[in-house]
């Protein structure tokens, strides 16, 4: 199994629908021992998801705007860890939807903290486990290398969340820890519904992604996410690996 006697960290499983729900339950599948982490009104969501994978996993209490919780990840997850999945997402309604000109300075700084700094917040809060033997930090990333309808300041988010990224696996590599993003195409999770008009890319993804998209399915995503935590790319970092039926590759 590809990640036999591995320990993995994974955020932003709200539902057995969410992405990072289909990476815990493969990695498990392959090995993994998984923990969790959820806070807030979330908690009740999480627990109720964890209870459908495989084995029960361990949910430790994080929120990645707050200080004193990233401080105390460390300690409250124990042991090593050899991944990290980021799979955190957020931003506020007037960010979404055709309101890129009157967004409010507040709410974009709200998407930006949630949806890009926390990477940065994430790994370094995880570090202490991973300094020993090093490890993988993957994120789960929409490719906003293209301005996109309605997608708006969560975009540009991505943009930051993308060179974020760049920079940590820079500075993380000497440490022996890679970081690395899995560039899905449309799944309908939560978060997609979440934003106005946000079937536009579903519609458009089935007629020209040449290996054809199912936006139920994110299979494809979670068995790139554990490749990543296993030993098969033990030097790549920094790399955007698309997982989207062959979209990117495409023109109009």
């Amino acid at each position: 199994m590809l990640l036999d006697g591995k320990r993995i960290l994974v955020t932003g499983v709200l539902n057995d629908s969410s992405i990072a729900f289909g990476v815990a339950r493969r990695a498990q599948e392959e090995g993994a021992e998984v923990v969790l982490t959820s806070f807030g009104r979330a908690m009740s969501l999480t627990q109720r998801a964890a209870k459908r994978l495989p084995s029960l996993p361990d949910i430790v209490e994080l929120d990645v705007t707050d200080a004193a919780q990233l401080d105390a990840l460390a300690g409250n997850v124990g042991g090593r860890l050899d991944g990290v999945l980021h799979g955190i997402g957020f931003a506020p309604e007037s960010c979404l939807g055709g309101g890129f000109l009157t967004a409010p300075w507040d709410d974009v700084a709200v998407a930006l903290q949630i949806s890009a700094y926390s990477l940065k917040s994430l790994a370094v809060a995880a570090l202490p486990l991973m300094e020993e033997q090093g490890g993988s930090i993957v994120g789960l990333d929409f490719d906003n290398t293209k301005a996109w309808p309605v997608y708006d300041w969560m975009g540009v988010a991505k943009s930051a969340f993308e060179s974020t990224a760049r920079y940590l696996a820079r500075d993380l590599g000497p440490k022996g820890v890679r970081v690395n993003l899995v560039c899905a195409g449309p799944i309908r999770t939560i978060a997609a519904r979440s934003i106005p008009g946000f079937d536009q890319f579903e519609e458009v993804w089935a007629q020209r992604a040449p290996l054809g998209w199912d936006i139920r399915d994110s299979e494809p995503v979670a068995k790139a996410c554990v490749a990543l935590f296993s030993d098969l790319f033990p030097a790549t970092t920094g790399e955007m690996l698309h997982v989207d039926g062959g979209f990117h590759a495409v023109g109009a």
